[in-house]
């Protein structure tokens, strides 16, 4: 009897255990009840009711990232080329994920092909090649309304890679290196053109400059001329000045000798002898032949009475 008790404990300590659930962080369990949805069983310790619950499903609500295969598509302009997208999408309710649609992730992948061919099929080639955001818009837009209710919310669609046809990739590489080319020869130009125009106008600043700078030098060489013509002039006018100056004094001296040798004179008081000899002196100096006229003084009456006064003074002295 003991035995019995101890394994019933036992057989009852296990289902407790089994029935014991808890829920990780970012996971949601959704419990059926004989079949039928009961709850939904977030983070942290459930107890279950033995063999009448049990956990249908266990549901991550992180966000996920789903990587599909290439799809073909055909532009406007009947181009076909191959497009993968990138899904990022999260669960919101993780009951209408469970009883929402069958295989969801595959449902996923069908509409985003469905939607990107109709997306693509109003898009020319070029068109679609350059509007890879307007795209992500509109398929995100169109797949987060549609699995709305499947409990899912779309955060974005990326197109991955779009492949285009082997022969179009080949006629895209040409064009890209025919304009590659032409930019190539464009820029070239400019820089020829550039180049022409730094030489041209390196020349015409060098005439400017050696004009200015002989134009510099002529007004120099004209200023350096007109002060040495000044400094001539100026030393012309100190030499003229000097000359006057020493004249002037020299005629001073000889008035002022003049003047000391009458006044001398006039204090030795000389008779009518010595005067007639100053005259005689005077009248040799008149008549030294320099001068164009001789002035012959009143007093002197003849040559006889000159040689006589003459002969007279110098037998006085």
């Amino acid at each position: 009897m003991p035995f019995v008790i101890f394994g019933i404990v036992i057989i009852v300590f296990i289902i407790i255990i089994a029935n014991f659930k808890i829920v990780p962080q970012a996971q949601v369990f959704v419990v059926e009840r004989l079949g039928a949805f009961n709850r939904e069983l977030h983070t942290g310790p459930h107890m279950l009711f033995p063999f009448i619950d049990k956990v249908a499903k266990r549901v991550s609500i992180k966000e996920q990232v789903a990587d599909f295969k290439p799809q073909p598509v055909i532009t406007k302009d009947n181009v076909t080329m191959q497009i993968d997208t990138v899904v990022f999408f999260q669960i919101t309710d993780a009951k209408l994920y469970t009883y929402g649609v069958e295989r969801p992730i595959a449902a996923i992948e069908n509409l985003t092909a469905t939607t990107l061919r109709n997306i693509i099929g109003e898009l020319e080639l070029d068109a679609t090649l350059t509007s890879r955001d307007t795209i992500n818009e509109k398929i995100t837009i169109i797949l987060d309304e549609a699995t709305d209710r499947w409990g899912i919310k779309v955060n974005r669609v990326e197109l991955k890679n779009i492949i285009p046809p082997r022969e179009i990739q080949d006629a895209m590489e040409k064009q890209m290196k025919a304009e590659r080319e032409r930019r190539e020869k464009i820029l070239q130009a400019e820089g020829d053109k550039k180049s022409q125009i730094l030489v041209a106008e390196g020349e015409k600043q060098s005439k400017i400059l050696k004009a200015e700078a002989d134009k510099q030098a002529e007004i120099l060489k004209a200023e350096a001329e007109r002060e040495a013509m000044i400094l001539r002039a100026n030393a012309v006018k100190e030499q003229k000045i000097l000359e006057a100056q020493g004249e002037a004094e020299a005629i001073d001296a000889v008035q002022t000798a003049l003047a000391a040798s009458i006044v001398k004179l006039n204090e030795a008081n000389p008779n009518q002898h010595v005067l007639t000899l100053k005259s005689l002196e005077a009248f040799s100096k008149a008549a030294d032949g320099k001068a164009t006229k001789i002035i012959i003084p009143s007093e002197i009456q003849g040559v006889a009475g000159l040689a006589a006064s003459l002969k007279e003074i110098v037998g006085n002295n």
